[in-house]
């Protein structure tokens, strides 16, 4: 069946950002991939995590950094970057801010992520 997604469902998290699912766990009941439109403030960032599923990152404005094992990666608008499952990466935005896309597979959970706060 085809599903047509008019618009995002917000999900609440701390610090500032704003993540609206287009599909996903939250917004269709989707387990397969998760795609949510990120918007985040300048300076924010989160735990590391090391999640069971891959993420694809697609800036579209902004930076977002992703610090992962030794090495720091800097991904600006109209760039992305792929960090495989089983991979511990922090992610943060630069001074001024990020707006990115998402795709996770499977589908992002909380349960999932394996954020260091959460253990």
């Amino acid at each position: 069946m085809v599903t047509h997604i008019t618009e995002p469902q917000r999900i609440p998290v701390p610090g500032g950002k704003i993540i609206e699912e287009f599909v996903g766990r939250v917004a269709t009941g989707t387990d397969g991939v998760s795609v949510a439109r990120m918007k985040a403030p300048a300076g924010w960032d989160e735990p590391p995590q090391t999640p069971e599923f891959d993420e694809v990152t697609l800036v579209l404005a902004g930076r977002v950094i992703v610090e992962h094992g030794d090495a720091t990666t800097e991904v600006s608008a109209g760039e992305a970057i792929l960090t495989p499952a089983g991979t511990t990466v922090r992610y943060s935005a630069g001074p001024e801010g990020a707006e990115y896309v998402a795709v996770c597979v499977p589908a992002f959970g909380p349960d999932l992520a394996h954020r260091k706060d959460d253990t």
